[in-house]
């Protein structure tokens, strides 16, 4: 994933990530989109536990809002045999990915206590739409 800091006079870090399929014209070279830093830093979590797993892919993708900051579609896809799952988010909705060894945990709209969760492993996705997350 390549990232681009912001020493050059930019505000916010760049993500470069692949152009929306749509219109085709736009499709053929990585599109520069600035984002906050904690954007940079879970695509960066998310990137360095999938790279070595073969069986997950990590895309992401210019969103529909053309030129507006943090416009970042993220896709997980897990491929197994003849069983294929994917997760499709737009990265501001992630409120904490954390890389737990053997577990991939990203914590989507959290809100008082309450999240979206999903759970990335060797064997696949696990989604809850409604998670108590409980602090130890």
């Amino acid at each position: 994933m390549p990232y681009r800091n912001p020493g050059n006079g930019q505000s916010m870090p760049t993500l470069e990530v692949q152009p929306r399929q749509t219109p085709p014209e736009r499709d053929d070279a990585p599109i520069p989109v600035d984002v906050d830093d904690t954007l940079t830093v879970h695509a960066e979590i998310i990137e360095d536990w999938v790279t070595p797993r073969q069986n997950w892919e990590f895309t992401l993708r210019e969103g529909h809002e053309f030129g507006r900051a943090n416009n970042v579609e993220a896709q997980l896809l897990f491929v197994a045999g003849e069983q294929t799952s994917s997760v499709t988010f737009r990265l501001d909705q992630l409120s904490r990915a954390e890389d737990a060894g053997e577990q991939l945990f990203l914590a989507f709209e959290e809100e008082d206590g309450i999240a979206k969760v999903a759970r990335l492993n060797a064997n696949g996705v696990d989604v809850e739409l409604f998670h108590i997350l409980t602090f130890t």
